[in-house]
Formats: C-alpha cells, structure tokens, sequence
C-alpha cells in the first residue's frame, strides 16, 4: 500500500510492527513532496536531513523497547508561524523571512517527545490574515482538486498537502477558521480544540484570544491521536487552563445513538450554495439513521459575529505586529536614514496589503473616541454569542453546521470581492468568539467534484461528544476516503 494512502495511525502501527521503518516513512513522504509540491506550493521550506538524523533516532528509541505515542515516527509537517528551532519560521511573511527560532515551541517539543518527526514548514496567508493563502509571500497555495481554486487560508499548506499525501499529519493554527476552512475546501478532517486546551506558547500571535492549534489528517482517528500529544497544561502559557492532556481512550464507541443535534435554521439560508445545503441536509439524515435526533432551531447573534469577529481579530493584530518595528528582529529597509525612517520605512516595506489593512483597522478601533463605539461594543457582542451557544449546548449534544457557504474560490478572486471573502466567515467564526471545539470533516461533494465539509461543535471541552459523532460519520459514510487525482 502507497504511504501516501495510510492514515498516520496505520503509519505508526507498521512501524511499531516492524512493517516499515522511520526512515522509509520519512523517505516516502519527502518523496511525496517531491512529486507534488512544485504544482502546488505547499511548503516554504522542507528539513529532509533533520528529519532524516530524527528517523533514526527515534527507530533507536523504538528498538530499544521504549514505549512511545501511536504515533511514534510518523512524519509530522507544521504551519509556518509555529517554531521549529533553529528553522525558519517566517509565518508568509516579508518582515520575518529571515528568521530562525532560538527554540521549539511548546506543541512540537511534545510532538518530538512523542516520537513525532518534524519535516517541513507549510505555506500561509502572512500572519495568518487571510482566507485562501494568497497573501504569502512564497505565492498561493493551490488546491489538489483543482489547481486553479485555493486551497483555503490561512492554513492552506497544511491541508493541501494532507490532501495530497505530501503530509501525514498537520499542525496548523486557527484564529476564525484556518483550519476548518482549508480542511472543507480540500476535504480533509480537523480538529480546532478549545481555546485553553493547547498551549500557544511559541505561535506566532496572529489574534491572541482566538488562536489556537489543531490537527489535519486523513480521519478523525489521526487528529485525535495528535491532539491528544498536543494538549495539556504550560506553565509558558498562562491562557492554557486544562488540568491535563485530554484522553480520548474509549471515546469512540457507541455512536450517536441518543444525541441530540442543534442545525442552525438560519444557517442554511440565503447565501449557502444549494450544493452545501444539499450536503448538510443529507448529513443530518445520516445522523438521523443513526440513531440521533436531529432538531433544527434559530442561533441568535449570527449577523452580527463576523463584524465584532473582525473588530477584536484587527485590534488584537494590530497590538500584536506592532512588535515588528525594524529594531529589535525581522526586516530593516536598507534605506532608513533616521529612526523615524527605520520604523516606516521598515513597515511600509515588509507588511502586505491585507495585513496594512488589518494594522489600520485595528489601530483605528483602539484609538481614543472609537475605543467605546468600536471595539468595546465588539467586546460585548462576543458575550452575547458565547451566551448563546451555552444556552444551545444546554438543550443539544452538538451544533451540526457548513463550514464555508460554498466550495473554494478561483485563484484570484479573494482579491476582486473581499468583502464577500470576509463575510464567508460567518460559520466559523463564532467558535472562536465563544471558545468552543469544533470537528470539520468532508461530508459531499459539490457540482464541480470539489469537496464540501460541515462543522461540529461541541461544548467548551467537550472534544470527546464531536470525536465520536465524527467518527461515527466517517464510519458510515466514506467522503474522508476519497483522495484527490494529483
């Protein structure tokens, strides 16, 4: 069987049986990025001698009879704002293309303890503020199904090449659906956890109070095994509340017999295609003949929680860049004369469109007079939507829901209408508001043979109720199975 059609959870079994060593997984993987990236783009940058010294130590580990992860030597590629040290983190970004970590965040030293080998960066939207992987500075990233449609952002690397097979696993980072997104639009499984679950330490911040790290895989299975590595309490992270790391040990038995889900009336609305409808709609049945009780209900806030989304995500990034002032590390324009000049000159240059235009808007919204009009009433809008879901969780298991309104845009077209591009967020961003866990997985495909995906939430924790309700989908239907022609 090619390694490019194996879970990352089989990857691990052949190896810890003696099937397949370390080094033959990572030799496959780099080959498979070999075959695929130059159409692609999903990588910035590939460690193929680190990762190849790390297959071997990590088969002297496993030889020598120490018990690791089930993931142990199973290659493991990583968003490009998340450090690796001593290899370049650049986060897409013209300020920070030469930068190298002095160390590994907290998510990757367990990752590496587990077993896990680092192989590459993958390409983004710079800083993160993006939907489609447009704005990188290494150029877009295509999708697999269609090399003339995005891949998603901003961690569209990361789901292009699961999708293609050019990753086992991938780390990526969501701040309003960055992994949800890209997952629905290259139809691989996510998990995007709850905010506090996963230590942030070493992310580059992008909005702090909505970032968080999640896996992207193959199934449902591989991201549960990953999350399960990532999670835990950091005493670095001082917004990571989680006692200890989750366990999922039995999590998957029993189905969704008995549940009740929640499915959004005013979710299917005007501006969902009739594909995604239609592929909602023939979900809810799948629960439904499994045994769960599918109710539909009005979510309140709904219109107004991409505008406070936006609002808080523009100040808390506009706080966050401004620490890239040419001085201290990143790009210095060779032209300053004075230091006035070294903090402009230094700006103008290395920021790109989309985040000058998020600079802006945040510095605006933070500035005296606009700070109660704006930003405060954003503040209080963000209440009444974690309200919301709380009272929705009380009566429904999980909120089934569209991840995007329709299938992934044509290169290029992020840029004629991005407004539209903005107000796509609407399914995905208030999650991150109110904090909550979300699955995304494929669950059709659209007229175009593209993949479409849908969204589970589930209660602040309650990663174990969405697990098994994914897992449950992903047994009786076999979207997740479908691999794109690349």
């Amino acid at each position: 069987m090619d390694i490019r059609e194996m879970t990352a959870l089989e990857i691990g079994r052949r190896i810890k049986n003696k099937e397949l060593s370390c080094e033959e997984a990572v030799s496959a993987v780099l080959g498979a990025i070999d075959a695929t990236d130059g159409k692609l783009g999903a990588y910035i940058s590939v460690q193929k001698e680190e990762a190849l010294a790390a297959a071997y130590s990590v088969q002297k580990r496993l030889d020598a009879g120490e018990e690791l992860s089930p993931l142990a030597g199973v290659p493991v590629s990583i968003k490009d704002n998340i450090c690796v040290k001593d290899v370049p983190a650049t986060a897409g970004a013209k300020m920070l293309e030469n930068f190298r970590p002095v160390y590994n965040a907290t998510v990757v030293e367990k990752l590496e303890a587990a077993g896990m080998i680092p192989i590459g960066k993958l390409n983004m939207d710079e800083f993160g503020m993006g939907s489609t992987t447009e704005s990188s500075i290494f150029g877009p990233t295509k999708n697999p199904w269609n090399l003339e449609r995005v891949a998603g952002g901003s961690s569209g690397g990361c789901a292009a090449a699961v999708a293609s097979g050019s990753a086992a696993l991938a780390i990526g980072s969501d701040t309003g659906g960055s992994i949800r997104q890209p997952s629905a639009f290259c139809g691989v499984t996510c998990i995007k956890p709850t905010y506090g679950s996963v230590s942030r330490y070493g992310l580059m911040g992008s909005a702090s109070s909505f970032d968080t790290m999640g896996p992207m895989g193959k199934d449902i299975r591989d991201c549960a095994a990953a999350l399960k590595i990532m999670s835990g309490p950091d005493r670095r992270d001082s917004t990571c509340v989680i006692d200890a790391p989750f366990d999922f040990n039995g999590c998957f038995e029993g189905g969704v017999g008995g549940m009740t889900i929640g499915l959004p009336e005013n979710y299917l609305g005007d501006g969902l295609s009739v594909d995604t409808r239609e592929a909602i709609l023939n979900a809810a049945k799948t629960f439904e003949s499994m045994g769960a009780r599918v109710e539909r209900f009005t979510m309140p806030m709904v219109e107004y929680a991409v505008p406070a989304f936006y609002i808080i995500a523009c100040a808390e990034g506009s706080s966050n860049l401004s620490a890239f002032d040419g001085i201290k590390y990143g790009y210095r324009s060779p032209d300053a004369q004075s230091l006035a000049e070294v903090y402009v000159k230094s700006r103008s240059e290395a920021f790109g469109f989309e985040a000058k235009k998020r600079i802006m808007l945040g510095s605006f919204v933070l500035s005296s007079g606009y700070y109660d009009a704006y930003y405060n009433k954003a503040l209080q809008v963000r209440g009444l939507v974690v309200d919301a879901f709380k009272k929705a969780h009380e009566k429904y298991d999980f909120i089934l829901s569209p991840v995007t309104p329709s299938g992934p845009y044509r290169l290029g077209e992020s840029l004629k209408d991005p407004q539209r591009i903005y107000l796509a967020d609407v399914y995905t961003v208030p999650v991150n508001l109110a904090g909550l866990p979300a699955v995304a997985l494929p669950c059709g495909q659209d007229s175009d043979g593209l993949p479409v995906g849908m969204q589970l939430i589930g209660r602040r924790f309650g990663e174990p109720t969405i697990l098994r309700a994914a897992d449950a989908f992903q047994q009786k239907a076999n979207y997740h199975t479908r691999r794109c022609p690349l």
